[in-house]
């Protein structure tokens, strides 16, 4: 019996000793089976060309600026754009900032410079332009423009409360909105080439249902024929800014707030995209309203820039 103890003893011993080599060489090969597939992805990766940055005009558009500061995105549009715009002509873009000609001078010290170097080129620079009213510039009545763009709105009160600074940018926002749907170019909805890795309700107000911040696909819109114009607007994909729910303000706009106030039309989000400052050589955002105006304030760190496009809805 004593025997028969041993050898079952021993069994077991053998039997729990070649049960735990043989969990080592599964988490081995796992292990190496990882590293495969991990090294592999590293190869594809290196040879995948980088992903382009969307510019999202053609050289055949009219183009309206607002809200510029010292005109840096004016500059890199008409003297040093991308290769697809190499022949934008100048007289195509329209750049406006909201302070007077005096007071642009006095809060951006190369704002002369470029300025002087954009009429030089041909472009038609207008100040004292307010971009929630632009009907009251007389120079843009009865115009069109195939692109309006606003990069980074601010209403730059410096409210600290944050419900009230997000209705004071809303506010801006619906303004906005409002105020430029006159001047769109009339036409088609534009087609957007969407990437077919997803798909996507262009009039969804959840952000899943828009292109989200982690999505860099190119976006390219067909500009084979002529279509109705789309606004531009840039901001940052961080709170507080995400916190003024522009996709929403443009696609469901809340009724007005009192009997005499003009409603807000309604449009379709056509995409979003990454906006890519090194794109536009020179390019620097600077607030051009508030406390951290006079050449001092940037947008805020963290995130990404992130441009949402829109067009009337029929």
């Amino acid at each position: 019996m004593a025997k028969g103890g041993k050898k079952s003893s021993l069994k077991a011993a053998l039997a729990s000793q070649q049960s735990r080599l043989k969990k080592k060489q599964e988490v081995v090969h796992a292990s190496q089976h990882a590293d495969r597939i991990k090294a592999s992805a590293q190869v594809k990766a290196k040879g995948k060309a980088p992903m382009r940055p969307t510019v999202p005009f053609a050289a055949t558009d009219n183009i309206l600026l607002v809200g510029e500061g010292n005109f840096s995105f004016a500059r890199a549009l008409a003297l040093h754009p991308p290769s697809q715009l190499e022949f934008l002509p100048a007289s195509n873009i329209t750049a406006t900032a909201y302070d007077t000609e005096e007071d642009c001078f006095a809060k951006y010290p190369d704002a002369r410079e470029i300025v002087s170097s954009l009429r030089d080129k041909g472009v038609q620079v207008l100040f004292s332009v307010d971009a929630t009213n632009l009907e009251k510039c007389a120079t843009l009545r009865g115009r069109k423009f195939d692109r309006v763009v606003w990069n980074f709105p601010h209403a730059g009160k410096g409210i600290t409360d944050q419900d009230r600074n997000i209705l004071s940018n809303q506010m801006l926002l619906l303004g906005f909105l409002r105020s430029c749907a006159p001047f769109l170019a009339k036409g088609p909805v534009p087609t957007v080439n969407k990437s077919r890795k997803r798909k996507h309700n262009p009039d969804s107000d959840s952000e899943s249902g828009d292109d989200s911040a982690n999505n860099d696909e190119p976006q390219d819109v067909d500009t084979s024929r002529k279509t109705r114009g789309t606004i531009l607007v840039t901001l940052r994909n961080v709170p507080p800014y995400t916190l003024w729910d522009l996709p929403k303000l443009a696609k469901n706009p809340p009724p007005p707030a009192s009997t005499g106030q003009q409603s807000n039309p309604k449009y379709t989000q056509l995409r979003s995209f990454v906006f890519h400052r090194k794109t536009w050589k020179g390019y620097e955002h600077r607030m051009t309203k508030g406390e951290r105006a006079h050449g001092q304030g940037k947008t805020g760190e963290g995130g990404q820039d992130r441009t949402w496009e829109f067009c009337l809805q029929d």
